[in-house]
């Protein structure tokens, strides 16, 4: 049924596609009935006790990546195919168009996306206000940034700014600076600026009557030692772990595509040719650190074997973003299937 689907969704501009998916299952999930059927054919059954980590106890270790639900528009009728958990934004503190469209690009041979998006939102308190309404209880995490035009010197203020915005409203936050498509904005992993950052939002966070997991969504274009200030930074800061990882910048990682993709521009890859480096990343962190602090692994999970090679480099959890656009909304319930086979979860 999915590949009809994708066959028609696929013939759509890939932007406009994804609103008109948006509009579809608002559409589908006001039909009495509807969620029940979804939920009885996608949430994965017999895991008894889920996946606890940050302090918090999710239902199932296969979560939805930011970017598909910026404005948490959506987190409710998503939460019906089974995800243990969902990350909207990334959000900044006033709404911005974003970058001049088009702004993604499929790459199908390479089963991937090309994106130059540029934080497009409508800010965090409209997102607030969404979350506000929320039923289920269904793990939501807010992923946030700066506004394109806020220098780098400010940057901390942004974030500080959308943290008192959806503190009340979400389960943990990710500190977003590797994304490749706000000017500048990669220069804020650099050791300095982001320890800068992350001490301001743990130092809010801990004078709150109950502090929320902060974590920190990095680049799978970083070098070792550039790791190996990541491991320093999340000790020095405290913070509650890391997500690996972000969009690539890299054209080399692409096998079929990569002429076309250079006539595309500027963008972030995403998708089935990040899945070997973010995994490396994920190892990398986990026995350099000595598996010091839980990690998310995100990027290029098409395939049940993409999820268990994650777990297996040190990943507590995982996400999915490009491989839920590309393979359907069965993939969750097929990984989270096979981690149990595998007794990585119960």
């Amino acid at each position: 049924m999915y590949k009809i689907i994708k066959w028609f969704l696929f013939k759509l501009n890939p932007e406009r596609a994804h609103h008109f998916t948006v509009g579809i299952f608002k559409i589908l999930f006001s039909i009495p009935g509807f969620s029940a059927i979804c939920k009885r054919i996608f949430v994965p059954k017999n895991i008894s006790n889920g996946v606890h980590v940050f302090g918090l106890h999710f239902s199932n270790p296969v979560g939805l990546a930011a970017g598909f639900d910026k404005d948490a528009k959506l987190y409710e009728e998503l939460s019906h195919f089974g995800f243990g958990f969902i990350e909207i934004g990334t959000v900044t503190p006033l709404a911005q168009p974003g970058n001049e469209k088009p702004r993604m690009f499929r790459l199908p041979k390479d089963e991937a996306l090309l994106n130059r998006m540029g934080f497009n939102n409508e800010g965090a308190t409209a997102a607030a206000q969404r979350l506000r309404n929320r039923k289920s209880t269904l793990i939501i995490g807010g992923n946030i940034g700066k506004n394109k035009n806020t220098p780098n010197e400010q940057a901390g203020e942004d974030y500080i700014k959308c943290y008192k915005a959806l503190y009340d409203v979400v389960d943990y936050f990710v500190v977003n600076v590797s994304s490749p498509n706000t000017p500048n904005l990669r220069d804020l992993q650099d050791k300095e600026p982001l320890t800068a950052i992350l001490l301001q939002l743990v130092a809010i966070n801990n004078t709150q009557p109950k502090p929320k997991p902060i974590l920190l969504k990095i680049a799978p274009d970083l070098s070792d030692s550039q790791l190996d200030d990541i491991i320093e930074i999340v000790a020095k800061t405290k913070i509650h772990g890391v997500i690996a990882t972000n969009t690539s910048i890299d054209r080399n990682i692409l096998d079929k595509e990569k002429a076309h993709a250079l006539t595309l521009g500027a963008g972030g890859l995403s998708g089935k040719p990040l899945c070997k480096r973010s995994t490396e990343v994920i190892k990398y962190l986990h026995q350099k650190s000595g598996a010091a602090f839980p990690i998310i692994g995100v990027g290029g999970i098409h395939h049940e074997e993409d999820a268990l090679e994650k777990m297996k480099a040190g990943a507590t959890l995982v996400q999915l973003y490009t491989g839920f656009i590309y393979e359907g909304p069965a993939l969750i319930k097929r990984i989270n299937n096979r981690l149990l086979k595998e007794k990585l979860i119960n």
